[in-house]
């Protein structure tokens, strides 16, 4: 039975038991900062689980997609080495919310994997464990479903407390939690095949014989901070089952890595490395990284130097290293998507939908990190050489880390095939010392966190820029007090405020705070806490006390421009996805009065033609003039309407809808609680006035709206005519003019280079001459003035010429630089090796060099140091002779 077909069959058996089969939901969770990645099925159900939201159903079922590679979930150093660790996995699971509970869910469970009308799996061949208090279940398998007593396994407290135990889950310290039950498959019955473990709870449970392949949780306590257990008043099951374990079970093998899915994979990294399957270890780590990779992307994560996406540039990395191994020096790991697609696309479909994007986004992470793998291995090999014990330097392997790119766990899985360890404890103190040097190095000034307790702040923003509040509380140099006197500079806490203060990019708000005797300027506003608002200024004059009510006054003209700004990230976040494609997620910005700027997912830079096209649909829309609406509703109803939530955000139960324009005529429609213009209209002239890279898959654009546009066409229009008068032209020709200038000054350099070169041969016929004779051999050794790194390469090959046999070395300093060359002619090179002899003369000038054994190059930083340099020459020659 397939992968493909245990996957249906799974979820067909629950749509008949009246489950409602729910999608996967991405591998970046929604709405949830707590977890990296999903890591198992009940992720997307946990607010339903803890009753903050409700579905439409009580009973469901999924396949979900699962990584664990980050975090408390990482298998990552244990991919390739056993039978069933993954990065990527498929979590079959079913899900009751407070309908069915124990009796059920064990019957649907046992009726599943026994029945032969569905998988028919030897029952003597199964064993179940409970938790060791847990008497109703124990009494469910033994009364009801009739397994034998010695085949049920009551398991106790094994984790050294009370419910810490293998059968005890729980969804955090406090919260749901309750005992579970699972079944496990003996892979070994006659031991004929030597598989070596034990039953659960015995001494051998660590080993390969019993697996477990289906976990069904009971959430049916609620346990309190002091660590009361309380009945829940409707227990939910929660229950997880492996597809690849089940898979390889029903494929009659232990290792998940010999089932259909992983041959079809293993064995299109043989055919690339031009090897037989299961060659080695390093076909497996590459078939398991390729699922982890190629879904990540798929769900939005782009390998980077943070968060997600370095996990990503782990697995990666990790997987392009092994293939190194195997041999493929070249670009590989892009084109094992499509033999994935073709094993798991009909399941996915974004794998095929996305396709290009992700060989796209993973070949240009090959490219990168071939850049830097070679050096990185140079450096680990020649520490690795000089060892006198078995562990490899801490700042050795931080060096890696921080120089090369290379993961911590990507050094150890070197040191494991080499049989050495890490100094973990060292690289710790690097990465420290590191952390320190970048605090240091910060400008960024923290005003300390602010103790308060209190009313949250009410925001009236939305509806205008002027209004009334009364001082809640008062801070200065981060302490509370009762009052702020003239020419203090302090933060002050409203009941009711029009400021808006920073959040979602858009920075916090400027303008006024005022009594009949005092005149607070609000110079940032940030939030406390929650929705507590701090505004962050200097009392220019008088005394403000708490309990004063006062004026609030945003500024008019800062504001105004800020929304229009804002505005027009919406529609350029829209145009983005519509010219570029829907790959494009925000992955941070940054909003002011002068202009927006846009992070975003892209893999290119984005062309003239694109950028040309992105201006124009934005401003269509603003010429479009539509009205600019906000309604506040349920996340699950936004998000069905169409509103796009922002990557990795987090979003509560209800949230602010931003439209532009409705029907046909929609622009554009995200979750924002900024501030906006009332219509399209509004925003005025959009400009694009830069677009670079800022990290690995990373893209910024800058743009302006509205007067400040205006100014920044105005500034453009100053430079052409100043240009249009250097070049005696005018606007209507300075491009022709200007043209003609940088060809002149090509056929310039021309000529000057060839000048160049008959002066170098005119030097050259001067200075063989002056070779000496060291034991046979001629040898130049000269100091050149004004010479640089080209010209000295010329001047080196005719004097090798006219010598016919010699050695020649050449050092010229430019300013504080020295270049330097050496050349040998072919009879010598099996005496003196050019590389050896310019490394020689550049450690004396503070550099280093290197090449060819009849030509090499280097350079230093001492120039005062280059005639004893050369002047040390024919003594290490003869030496060498």
């Amino acid at each position: 039975m397939t992968s493909n077909e245990l996957r249906a069959k799974f979820l067909d058996f629950f749509r008949s038991k009246g489950h409602t089969i729910v999608p996967s939901s991405p591998l970046v969770p929604g709405n949830d900062p707590t977890l990296l990645f999903t890591n198992a099925g009940m992720v997307q159900f946990k607010d339903v689980f803890t009753g903050q939201d409700k579905r439409p159903y009580t009973r469901a079922a999924s396949s979900q997609k699962c990584v664990r590679a980050g975090g408390k979930h990482n298998d990552l150093e244990n991919v390739g080495y056993t039978a069933r660790h993954h990065t990527f996995f498929e979590m079959l699971g079913n899900f009751s919310f407070g309908d069915y509970f124990k009796p059920d869910a064990i019957a649907y469970a046992w009726e599943f994997i026994t029945s032969p009308a569905w998988l028919g799996i030897d029952k003597s061949r199964l064993l179940v464990t409970v938790y060791h208090e847990d008497d109703e279940a124990y009494g469910i398998w033994k009364d009801r479903i009739g397994v034998p007593t010695e085949r049920i396994v009551r398991i106790g407290d094994n984790k050294g407390a009370r419910y810490a135990s293998d059968n005890f889950w729980a969804m955090g310290d406090t919260g749901p939690c309750g005992p579970c039950t699972e079944i496990f498959y003996d892979h070994d019955p006659d031991g004929s095949k030597g598989i070596w473990g034990g039953p659960p709870g015995s001494a051998e449970e660590d080993g390969d014989r019993w697996i477990e392949i289906w976990n069904v949780v009971f959430m049916q306590f609620e346990r309190g901070a002091d660590g009361s257990m309380a009945r829940l008043p409707a227990p939910s099951v929660d229950t997880g089952m492996g597809l690849e374990r089940i898979s390889a079970l029903m494929q009659g093998t232990n290792d998940n890595y010999q089932t259909d899915t992983f041959r079809h994979l293993i064995g299109a990294v043989a055919r690339l490395a031009g090897q037989q399957p299961y060659a080695n270890a390093s076909q497996k780590v590459i078939a398991d990284h390729i699922r982890a990779t190629a879904f990540l992307i798929a769900d939005g994560v782009l390998p980077s130097n943070e968060g997600r996406g370095y996990v990503l540039r782990r697995i990666m990395r990790r997987a392009i290293r092994h293939g190194y191994k195997l041999g493929l020096n070249e670009p590989f790991f892009h084109k094992l998507v499509a033999p994935l697609a073709e094993i798991m696309g009909a399941a996915y479909p974004e794998l095929n939908g996305k396709r290009a994007l992700i060989e796209k986004a993973i070949r240009a992470e090959e490219d990168s990190f071939a850049i830097t793998l070679d050096k990185g291995m140079k450096l680990l090999d020649d520490a690795i050489a000089r060892l006198s014990g078995d562990t490899i330097p801490g700042d050795v392997v931080f060096k890696l880390y921080d120089t090369y790119g290379f993961p911590l766990d990507l050094t150890a899985d070197i040191a494991r095939e080499k049989n050495l360890k890490l100094d973990e404890a060292g690289y710790e103190r690097e990465m420290d010392a590191q952390r320190e040097r970048a605090r240091a190095a910060s400008s960024f000034k923290s005003a300390g966190t602010l103790v308060y307790e209190g009313a949250e702040t009410c925001f009236i923003g939305y509806e205008g820029l002027n209004g009334e509040g009364k001082v809640l509380a008062l801070y200065r140099d981060g302490q509370s007090v009762s009052e702020l006197k003239a020419g203090e500079a302090g933060v002050v806490v409203l009941d009711e405020t029009p400021f808006y203060a920073e959040s979602g990019g858009q920075v916090g708000d400027r303008g006024t705070l005022s009594t009949a005797a005092a005149r607070f300027e609000v110079r940032d506003t940030q939030k406390l806490k929650g929705s507590v608002f701090g505004h962050h200024g200097v009392l220019n004059g008088g005394a403000l006390k708490v309990g004063d009510t006062v004026k609030a006054e945003v500024s008019d003209s800062v504001r105004r421009a800020t929304m229009r700004n804002h505005s027009a990230t919406h529609l350029l976040h829209r145009a983005l996805r519509d010219v570029l494609g829907t790959h494009v997620a925000q992955k941070g910005s940054l909003v002011d009065e002068q202009r927006t700027r846009f992070d975003f997912s892209h893999n290119a830079p984005v062309t003239a033609d694109e950028i040309a096209e992105i201006e124009n649909r934005v401003n269509r829309a603003v010429l479009a003039n539509v009205p600019v609406t906000a309604e506040v509703m349920k996340y699950d109803d936004a998000i069905k309407a169409g509103a796009m939530a922002l990557f990795g955000e987090k979003y509560g139960d209800e949230v602010r809808v931003l439209a532009m324009g409705q029907g046909d005529n929609n622009f554009s429609t995200e979750l924002c609680g900024g501030t906006h213009v009332s219509r399209t209209g509004d925003i005025g002239l959009f400009k694009i006035v830069s677009e670079g890279g800022v990290a690995a898959g990373v893209r910024r654009i800058e743009a302006i709206t509205g007067e400040n546009s205006l100014a920044y066409l105005r500034g453009l229009d100053g430079k052409l005519k100043k240009v249009g008068e250097l070049v005696r032209g005018n606007a209507d020709d300075v491009d022709a003019k200007v043209e003609q200038l940088i060809e002149r000054s090509k056929q310039l350099d021309k000529e000057i280079a060839a000048l160049k070169g008959k002066l170098a041969s005119s030097a050259g016929s001067d200075l063989a001459a002056q070779a000496q004779d060291i034991k046979g051999v001629k040898l130049l050794a000269a100091k050149l003035d004004g010479v640089d790194g080209n010209d000295l390469r010329t001047l080196m090959d005719q004097l090798k010429n006219k010598l016919g046999s010699g050695i020649v070395v050449l050092g010229s300093a430019n300013g504080d630089k020295v270049s330097l060359i050496a050349g040998v002619t072919a009879d010598l090179t099996g005496k003196v090796k050019a590389g050896e002899l310019v490394n020689f003369v550049a450690q004396q000038v503070g550099g280093k060099g290197g090449g060819r054994p009849d030509m090499a190059q280097a350079g230093g930083t001492q120039p005062a140091q280059l005639p004893a340099a050369i002047a040390s020459v024919p003594g290490w020659i003869e030496a060498k002779l």
